[in-house]
């Protein structure tokens, strides 16, 4: 169990970093295609990677949207068999244009592995802090 949850941690780790270094090519490689997202900021489910993608892209043209650093504390791995479920708290610094604020979130993030021994997200649910 402990090198399962090493593993889940490492490409929990990785998915983090690149988002905060807003590596979008890192970032959506570390989701499976047809992963779902959940965004308190949106009214809708994106159903797949490239629904997301596509979001992050009008977001970045019509926002002027960068992440400039993620931070993850308060983190929680449950294994059950391959299935993952990672939860933390997030603070996100962004650039929405050329304003700089800051975002204090909880997320969850729900990994399988893959046939070749990879953990891929496959869903993200992101939520407000309350105040």
């Amino acid at each position: 169990m402990t090198d399962t949850r090493t593993a889940v941690l490492a490409a929990a780790n990785a998915l983090v970093a690149a988002f905060g270094r807003h590596d979008s090519k890192a970032y959506f490689d570390a989701f499976a295609p047809e992963a779902t997202f959940v965004f308190y900021n949106l009214d809708r489910t994106l159903a797949n990677r490239a629904e997301y993608e596509a979001e992050w892209a009008l977001w970045e043209r019509r926002d002027g949207f960068k992440v400039t650093a993620c931070r993850s504390t308060e983190r929680s791995v449950q294994v059950l068999g391959d299935v993952a479920i990672f939860t933390h708290r997030v603070e996100t610094e962004v650039s929405l244009g050329g304003e700089a604020m800051i975002n204090h979130e909880r997320e969850t993030i729900v990994f399988a592995r893959q046939a070749d021994g990879r953990w891929l997200a496959v869903h993200e649910h992101l939520s407000a802090l309350p105040a």
